[in-house]
């Protein structure tokens, strides 16, 4: 039984890198969700907060890279990206003119 998460906390933050502008012209964002998130709650938390139609969500873990901090290393944490396809003639107006 997957864990009930408020859905205006399952999206964190978009992604905007050169690679999700890209995307975003073939109708497809990025966003960073919670890590407990799956796929049918994101789907439903982009359809609620951004009013549009959803197709398809690919999800993937993201591993925290090793880092120097002075003389140790530290670990970043793991996180949550998630894809999201939207129907043809919607869009996110977030990511428009960026």
């Amino acid at each position: 039984m997957p864990q009930e998460i408020h859905p205006y906390s399952v999206l964190l933050r978009p992604l905007v890198t050169e690679k999700s502008t890209t995307l975003a012209g073939r109708n497809q964002y990025v966003f960073e969700v919670d890590l407990r998130a799956n796929k049918t709650q994101v789907k439903e938390s982009v359809e609620l907060v951004f009013d549009v139609n959803v197709l398809r969500v690919n999800t993937m873990v993201v591993k925290g890279k090793r880092r120097r901090y002075g003389r140790s290393l530290v670990k970043r944490p793991d996180w949550k990206k998630a894809i999201v396809t939207l129907k043809p003639g919607d869009s996110i107006e977030l990511f428009e003119g960026v």
